[in-house]
C-alpha cells in the first residue's frame, strides 16, 4: 500500500512540474495502473451488484411516475405506493 502511495505522489509531482497551469489530463489506460478496482470476494456481492432487491424496484418505479414521487414526499412512500400501484 505505502509503494502504491508513494508512486501515485511521485507521478503526480512529475505531472504538476511538467503541465503546470495548463491542468493535468491522463490517460484512461494510464491512471487505471494506479486505480484498482477491488475484486468481488462473495457470490453475495455479486448477485447484490446486478440485481436490485423488490423494495429497491418499486421504489424506483414510484420515482419514475411523477405524482407517485410528489405525494410520496408528503405522506410516505408506502401510502403513495398503494395509491398508485396497488399493495405491495
Amino acid at each position: 500500500m505505502r509503494s502504491l502511495l508513494a508512486s501515485l505522489i511521485v507521478t503526480l509531482a512529475l505531472a504538476v512540474l511538467c503541465c503546470g497551469e495548463k491542468g493535468i489530463k491522463i490517460k484512461k489506460e494510464v491512471a487505471n495502473t494506479f486505480v484498482k478496482r477491488w475484486k468481488r470476494s462473495s457470490l453475495y456481492e455479486w448477485y447484490y451488484e446486478y440485481y436490485k432487491s423488490p423494495m429497491e424496484q418499486m421504489h424506483e418505479r414510484c420515482e419514475n411516475y411523477p405524482p407517485c414521487d410528489y405525494l410520496s414526499d408528503q405522506i410516505g412512500f408506502s401510502m403513495a405506493y398503494n395509491r398508485f400501484f396497488g399493495r405491495y
